[in-house]
């Protein structure tokens, strides 16, 4: 649950923060505008004092026998410098000139200067228009009388029908009214205080408060807040997969298991620090596993959790546990290399070779990674440099001058070419994390950043190999799906395959938004016309191209090979890509039908 209720949290903080600034931002302008002028009373005449009645009127009675209808109110007032009887009916109000009992209809002249009359501003008045209701006058029912004026802040007077000055509007109230409308959140009318969105906005504002106070309790333990040495301490025994020792340690009760081992200078594999959020540092439990957590069941398939496997990072040493971890010996090693070679592929996608220090094994094979130790930095955009042809892509980012990093990092890179086909070397495909192309001073990815701009000859540290994502030996047709950086572990695989001898169906089926962005496809094309067995196909999202597919990868795959495809049961699938493309090529595969077990994929855990 706790996965699930970060995200929630997270979006639900985003909606209500924006909220949030727009109070704070509408609040704050509403109080620097001048309340005169948003009353309208800069430029309004006071109220005249009241004149005594005169005696040569009209009886109010003899008024009435001329009134089509018997009022239900009858009142005496001055309009401009007559005297009139108001007489107000049931659905209407009649005006009658006093001294001779005629009636008064306001027309636009007797409105323009009623206005005029209200008004002691430098304007001068226009041509009075009998208009609707609208937002200047929300507050009046029915049609009223619209007298604007040649001011600098654009003043219009409105006048009810029977000749009352309602309101006067400037372009002050006018700013005051659209920032009222964002801090009570009421888009229509502009009055209600308890409309929808704004009870919605409390109860949101209501739950994120109580979802971060339970996110807060759940991201400690009591433990931590115990000193270590009232813990105790408990056994920790460590395994391969192969049943051998690697160490038997003793931890503090309370500890995550990820922490025990790295106190111990085993380091498990992660992106996220121990966070809970990238799943690397998966370990099997011998004997009985505890209960799985949320962070579990999110981010390991449910066979993994039914085999003992849990997230080291989440698997709390409150007993003697007995764990098996991938990797081996070398969760402790620490390798040297150099880079021999940096060759830019893409604007945004580099080849780096690295000549490790000690020749590797069997253990680097298609489909492992390694992780990068990226050591505190501080970096300038001028570190990094980009082909000519590579310039119109780059001058789409708005990069700060400067970032840095404050603390030693891995990043994992999965090996893009067999070993044993580049002399002991090592290959990455490194992307260039650069956020939101466009946006201001975006800084770019930490470890993608450091790793993009090594130069030949720089030195670096790196631990691994890890990794199950491995092929399947066997004479199974096999079908790759990829997109973007999973080009790496799928170009290993395929190229291991084909060398050595594969005569299975080999498809491989990559995606990229254009053909500048996909890597490496002159050597694949080179290798499907080398290859009876092996077939080649680039998807473009962004481009269209008459003689390549369109659209997205999985959709294209589906369409161009999968749904004609006598007997998918027997094919072996291998993905690897950017999230997104990840999930839906699982979910249409499972759509077909495939079992499971026929699908085995890498989604760098991001």
């Amino acid at each position: 649950m706790t996965p699930w209720m970060r995200k929630i949290h997270k979006w639900i903080g985003l909606l209500i923060g924006l909220q949030l600034v727009l109070w704070m931002c509408s609040g704050f302008v509403m109080s620097l505008l001048d309340a005169e002028k948003v009353r309208g009373k800069e430029f309004r005449a006071p109220t005249a004092a009241k004149q005594p009645w005169p005696s040569d009127v009209m009886p109010v009675g003899r008024v009435l026998t001329t009134a089509p209808e018997a009022p239900q109110n009858v009142s005496t007032g001055w309009l401009l410098d007559q005297p009139v009887y108001r007489l107000v009916g049931e659905k209407s109000v009649r005006l009658f000139n006093a001294r001779s009992g005629e009636r008064i209809e306001l027309d636009p002249v007797l409105a323009g200067k009623l206005a005029a009359a209200s008004y002691r501003g430098p304007g001068l008045a226009g041509k009075a228009e009998l208009v609707d209701q609208s937002l200047e006058t929300r507050a009046h029912e029915g049609k009223v009388w619209r007298v604007p004026f040649s001011d600098g802040d654009d003043t219009t007077v409105y006048l009810s029908q029977h000749g009352d000055v309602l309101e006067h509007r400037n372009s002050t109230w006018r700013l005051f009214d659209v920032f009222w409308m964002l801090h009570i959140m009421d888009y229509t009318g502009r009055k209600d205080f308890n409309n929808p969105l704004v009870v919605s906005a409390a109860v949101g504002g209501f739950w994120l408060a109580l979802s971060g106070i339970w996110l807060l309790f759940t991201s400690f333990s009591l433990a931590e807040f115990v000193p270590k040495r009232w813990r105790g301490t408990r056994s920790l025994l460590v395994h391969a997969p192969d049943g051998s020792r690697l160490r038997s340690l003793r931890g503090h009760a309370g500890d995550s298991v990820f922490v025990a081992l790295a106190q111990q200078g085993l380091q498990l594999p992660s992106n996220c620090g121990g966070g809970q959020s990238c799943g690397l540092c998966e370990v099997r439990v011998r004997g009985a596993a505890p209960e799985a957590t949320s962070a579990d069941r999110a981010l390991l398939a449910p066979s993994r959790i039914e085999a003992g496997c849990r997230l080291a990072c989440n698997l709390k040493l409150d007993r003697n546990l007995d764990i098996e971890v991938r990797g081996g010996a070398e969760l402790g090693a620490v390798h040297e290399a150099e880079v021999e070679s940096v060759r830019a592929l893409s604007p945004f996608l580099r080849e780096v070779v690295l000549r490790p220090k000690d020749k590797p094994g069997p253990e680097y094979r298609p489909g492992s990674f390694i992780q990068v130790h990226v050591p505190a930095y501080k970096m300038g955009k001028h570190q990094i440099d980009a082909p000519a042809e590579h310039h119109s892509a780059w001058s789409g980012l708005h990069l700060p001058p400067q970032w840095t990093s404050g603390a030693l990092l891995r990043r994992s890179y999965s090996l893009s070419a067999p070993v044993q086909q580049t002399d002991g070397r090592l290959t990455l495909l490194v992307r260039f994390c650069h956020g939101k192309q466009g946006g201001k001073n975006h800084p770019p990815g930490k470890g993608s950043a450091y790793v993009f701009a090594l130069k030949a000859g720089d030195k670096l540290q790196y631990s691994g190999p890890f990794g199950d994502f491995a092929i399947r030996h066997g004479e199974h047709e096999k079908v790759f799906i990829g997109g973007g950086a999973g080009m790496a572990p799928l170009r290993a695989m395929v190229r291991d395959l084909l060398e050595s001898g594969a005569s299975e169906p080999v498809h491989f089926w990559y995606g990229a938004r254009t053909a500048a962005d996909a890597p490496y496809v002159a050597e694949m094309e080179a290798l499907a016309a080398r290859f009876d067995n092996f077939s080649w196909q680039l998807v473009l999202s962004d481009e269209r191209d008459t003689a390549r597919p369109s659209g997205m990868v999985h959709e294209a795959v589906r369409e161009g090979l999968l749904q004609s495809h006598p007997d998918l049961q027997a094919c072996d699938f291998y993905l690897c890509g950017p999230p997104p493309m990840l999930t839906a090529t699982r979910a249409m595969l499972k759509k077909l039908d495939v079992q499971d077990d026929r699908v085995s994929f890498d989604d760098f855990k991001i």
